[in-house]
Parts: structure tokens; sequence; C-alpha cells
């Protein structure tokens, strides 16, 4: 795109921020839409986080999503923060609305279209998640809504403590797994964990522990070791691509009241994967 003296700016605030591939999501669906919006990825230090949260007010930006490190840190910093993101306490995504910035959380409702889009129901389902982070947080929240049971593990144990107890306040299908080998059979595997990023981590799970019936999640957005073991296994296996895509897409159309092009940022966050 050219831009000009109209063109409104948003973009992603991340440290480190080199590897997002948010920028091409988002640019790809504003040019198709014909949208003078520029999306830009913003390299911001945890120190400098309020200087760039003001900066969202003093330079106009129509908003802009927030990433690891910053996503929880943010909440204080923000004008109004809505229902769901203030029970994950965690913000995924900020409007500005004439200098009123107001955050949401996308991450969770993102994850569930991912799995919708590959005909995986949640109901009535036993589900597992490794992890208890920011990401586990906005799932959680909308898995235990429909599942049987919902097993946390963490090796942070009083993070893990922290979630279950925020989920059992308003939830009664919560268990918190003392040891990862506990899990007994369970329909859904969540690796909610930072393991998988690099080609030498170590496996989030025993993979003896998953069989054919089960249906194995990776929220890390390539083909992991995790999923390649599922794969061997017979499990159906699902990476974290899905959830990055209508995440995105949840995000546009709060920035731009527009109903982004999903097939268009599909492609184009599949180009910078490869």
């Amino acid at each position: 795109m050219n831009p000009s003296g109209k063109t409104r700016i948003t973009g992603i605030f991340g440290y480190p921020i080199g590897h997002t591939l948010s920028p091409l999501m988002h640019n790809s669906a504003f040019k198709t839409l014909g949208l003078d919006i520029c999306y830009v990825a913003f390299e911001v230090l945890p120190e400098a986080l309020p200087d760039a949260i003001r900066a969202v007010r003093g330079l106009n930006m129509l908003g802009v999503n927030i990433t690891v490190p910053h996503k929880e840190n943010v909440l204080p910093l923000l004008d109004k923060v809505d229902k769901e993101a203030s029970f994950i306490g965690a913000v995924n995504t900020i409007t500005n609305s004439e200098g009123t910035l107001t955050g949401y959380n996308t991450d969770g409702r993102g994850f569930m279209s991912s799995l919708s889009e590959q005909g995986i129901s949640v109901d009535g389902k036993n589900i597992v998640i490794l992890g208890t982070g920011g990401a586990s947080r906005a799932i959680s929240y909308y898995l235990s809504e429909k599942a049987s049971g919902l097993s946390l593990y963490d090796i942070d144990r009083p993070k893990a403590e922290k979630l279950a107890g925020d989920l059992g306040e308003i939830r009664d299908n919560i268990f918190l797994l003392d040891d990862i080998e506990d899990i007994a059979g369970p329909d859904i595997i969540i690796n909610a964990t930072p393991l998988g990023f690099k080609p030498d981590d170590p496996l989030p799970l025993n993979p003896d522990l998953i069989t054919s019936g089960m249906v194995i999640c990776d929220l890390v957005y390539r083909k992991t070791k995790f999923l390649e073991e599922a794969d061997k296994r017979g499990a159906k296996n699902i990476d974290g691509s899905g959830m990055l895509l209508w995440q995105g897409v949840l995000a546009s159309e709060l920035w731009t009241g527009v109903k982004p092009p999903v097939e268009v940022m599909r492609q184009a966050l599949l180009s910078g994967i490869k």
C-alpha cells in the first residue's frame, strides 16, 4: 500500500516481535477490503509499555494487538477492559475510540473457531490443558463451558492453582493434576506451554500417553514434534495456526467494524509459516 495523509495505523506490541506473522495477515486483509490502514510490528520493551500505550492515543492509532510479554501488564493502562478479558486477566487486542482505549481478548474465541472449522466439538469431552499461562486462561474460559471435565497441569504449581481457583468460581468441572502422568484417557489434550517453538525443545508430554482416539492440539502455529508423535499414533492433531488466524479475524473486525476476508488472511498466514 501507499500511505497517505489519511492512513490509519494499527499494529502489534511485543518483545521480541521479529517472528510475528500478524502484519502479513492484516495488511493482506486491509488491501483486499480497500481500507487505508497499515499494520506495523512494534518492538516494545517491558519498561516502555506505558509510553507505547500512551502513543496509541497520541498518534490516534486505530488500535493494536498485544502479545508476549505484555498481555497481563497492559490491563491497568487501559480505560476499559471487557468482561471476558477481565476474567482471563489478559488482553490481546485494544481499540481506540476517540482516545478511549478498550481491551479485549480474542484468543479464546479464536481457538474455539479453529476447532469448529476442523469439525471438533468439545461438548461433554474430557480435556487436559498443559500450561496455565495467558493463552491457557483464554481458551479454558470457553472450553470449561461445555467440557464434562477440564484438567490443568503446570510445572508452576501456584499458577495452575490460581487458574483452577478462578475457573472454579464459575464452573464445577475443573480439576488440578498433581503429575503430568496422571491423565486418564482424555478426549482432547492441548499443549499451551512454549515447548515446541524451538526444534530441540523437549516434548510437553510422554507421547506413549497418546492414543488413536484422541485429539491433540498445540498452540504453537507450526507442526511440532509433539504433533508428529500424535500423528504416528493415529490421533487427530491440530496446530495453532487456526487460532492465530481466527483471533486475528476477530481483532480486525473490532477495529474496522467490517468482516475481514478470512481466506485471504489464511493464505497470507500460511505463506509466512512456509
